[in-house]
């Protein structure tokens, strides 16, 4: 993968994605999307990796689909007169590679937002376990604002982070809500000083990138799957991992850890 529309840095565990297209406030292209769904399945599949951070470059996390772009071919389906099923073929591989492999990660993601957040941009920034913003943080559905209903997982994504009720208002009146709005409705997990951002995603991640890996791994996949088991369906799904945890080596050194009464290091 050759792009300079998504970076990649890989530092003490800690994997950084940066979206790239800064004066278009990182909205997504082609190659932004086929690198990103590269750089996700990578680091997956990487032992290296123990955390991964989404964020994007300059003042913006990711302003969706460029509209300017749209506008100058005619539309999104580029002045077509009826939907082309290889155009929704590709546009449902794009969404599963990204989006998609976002949130069947396996290992801890964080989304820090230096900025705007709308349409299939706030997509990715929902598919991350944790989403840091500051006040400058704009969040904003955009899909009714220039006439579409919506794509990469944001309504399935939104109503099971803030409820129904509050999913719709913001799908059909499309309001733009800052950082404080976002914080109190829970679409942030923190809402730190704009200068503090990097700081504190750091420290955040620092602190997932420690933490020990596989209970980390079952810990998401209890609450992936939790929606849409019964509660005795998730206590069978969860035991065996539980099970598991308990034969590793961190497990040992966190119980040794709490006896000592000292931190424990994974491995």
């Amino acid at each position: 993968m050759t792009t300079d529309h998504v970076l990649y840095d890989l530092t003490d565990g800690i994997a950084t994605i940066t979206l790239n297209r800064p004066d278009r406030r990182n909205a997504m292209s082609v190659p932004m999307i086929e690198g990103l769904g590269e750089l996700l399945a990578g680091a997956d599949a990487d032992p290296a990796v123990r955390v991964l951070v989404l964020t994007g470059a300059g003042r913006a996390f990711c302003a969706g689909g460029d509209v300017q772009q749209f506008d100058a071919d005619g539309g999104e389906g580029g002045g077509a007169t009826e939907v082309d099923p290889a155009a929704v073929a590709e546009q449902l591989r794009h969404q599963e590679l990204t989006v998609g492999r976002l949130h069947a990660f396996s290992k801890p993601t964080v989304a820090a937002l230096p900025g705007a957040a709308a349409g299939a941009g706030l997509g990715l920034a929902l598919a991350a376990d944790l989403r840091i913003g500051t006040p400058r943080t704009v969040v904003a559905t955009a899909f009714a604002g220039v006439a579409l209903s919506g794509d990469f997982g944001v309504a399935w994504l939104l109503e099971r982070l803030v409820g129904p009720a509050h999913a719709r208002e913001l799908m059909l009146l499309n309001p733009r809500l800052d950082g404080q709005a976002c914080h109190d409705l829970g679409l942030l997990n923190r809402l730190v000083p704009e200068e503090e951002l990097e700081q504190a995603t750091r420290e955040v991640a620092t602190q997932l990138a420690d933490g020990p890996a596989l209970a980390m791994s079952h810990i998401k996949r209890n609450l992936r799957e939790a929606p849409h088991h019964t509660l005795s369906e998730s206590m069978a799904a969860e035991v065996p991992r539980h099970k598991e945890c308990g034969l590793t080596s961190d497990h040992v050194e966190a119980a040794r850890a709490f006896v000592e009464k000292r931190r424990p290091v994974f491995r």
